[in-house]
């Protein structure tokens, strides 16, 4: 159901018009304000404090349309952000992402290397020991990668003077977010094979269409075996009891998805030829967006060796630990 009603306001407030527009430095206030007021911010949130309640399992259908239309403002870290400060602390109205990295040095300054979304967030949700910080980006100095179009930036503080803190739900946040972007990338990499599939079908070389060609139909079947998996991976990470992905799931989730992400982008701009790269077309918008979060939160390499740790800790072969988890 909500999946469906998002996927509706998506399909009007988040073209890729829209999104090359945000991309380039428009305001996202009516996107945002178009998502915020239907009040999908808030999916997470108790019933009782005027959330709809949702259990992991039930969300990722909506984050994986978030990442099917590659949204460009961070509406799921907003969610997520919600859902671990929960009652400890108000989160104030406005734009909300989550910083991958914490560092404060010995004269107080704070930073939050590559944060996605840190070119247009107002607020940095980080994780600080067990507890949390929300930093304002208002006060920090934002420095972008220097990528064009690219909305992840580095932000510095001098301090952490008009931040608020909860003592709680830090060690959820990198579980969490690697859940998260996991769900992204499933959403555009189905997204990029739609495309492609579409593509192959349509276009005529040599008096037959792409995908009648046997090396095309091979590319296409590796494409949507990997676009499959990562799906597998990213929904499994949504759906234990508890109330946030497990630490071990959320790494095989994102070390799947972030694996099969490059693979799908590479095939799909192949199979297009050039046309794939131009800007005017829209497999740019989806492949720049799986590059981007394959490694946000950690790429494969680093949640590979958080699962590596996980085998040697729990004492058993392979094959008995593949059959525990």
């Amino acid at each position: 159901m909500f999946a469906e009603a998002i996927d509706d306001i998506l399909k009007d407030q988040c073209t890729p018009a829209v999104v090359r527009a945000i991309q380039a430095g428009e305001s996202p206030a009516a996107l945002w304000d178009a998502i915020a007021s239907a009040g999908f911010l808030e999916l997470l949130s108790a019933e009782a404090d005027g959330g709809a309640g949702l259990s992991p399992a039930e969300l990722f259908p909506v984050l994986r349309c978030f990442g099917h239309y590659t949204v460009p403002v961070p509406v799921a870290q907003t969610i997520v952000a919600r859902a671990l400060v929960g009652s400890q602390l108000v989160l104030p109205s406005g734009i909300v992402t989550l910083a991958q990295t914490f560092h404060r040095d010995a004269s107080g300054v704070i930073s939050c290397g590559l944060t996605p979304y840190g070119m247009l967030a107002d607020y940095v949700l980080t994780r600080d020991g067990d507890g949390l910080l929300l930093l304002p980006c208002a006060a920090a100095k934002r420095v972008g990668t220097g990528v064009q179009n690219c909305l992840t930036a580095t932000l510095t503080w001098p301090n952490d003077s008009g931040s608020t803190r909860s003592l709680q739900g830090g060690a959820m946040l990198p579980a969490f977010a690697a859940a998260l972007y996991a769900a992204l990338l499933s959403g555009a990499m189905s997204r990029v094979f739609e495309m492609t599939l579409q593509y192959c079908n349509d276009r005529v070389q040599f008096g037959k269409s792409l995908d009648k060609f046997q090396a095309v139909q091979h590319q296409l079947s590796v494409m949507a075996e990997h676009t499959a998996a990562a799906s597998i991976a990213a929904e499994a990470a949504f759906q234990g009891a508890e109330n946030a992905p497990s630490l071990l799931t959320a790494a095989m989730a994102k070390s799947r998805t972030s694996e099969a992400a490059v693979l799908v982008a590479s095939v799909a701009h192949a199979l297009h030829g050039a046309i794939g790269v131009t800007e005017e077309y829209d497999l740019q918008l989806l492949t720049r967006s799986l590059h981007e979060w394959r490694t946000a939160h950690g790429s494969e390499a680093y949640w590979n060796t958080v699962i590596g740790q996980q085998v040697l800790a729990r004492e058993m072969s392979l094959s008995d630990f593949v059959r525990s988890v």
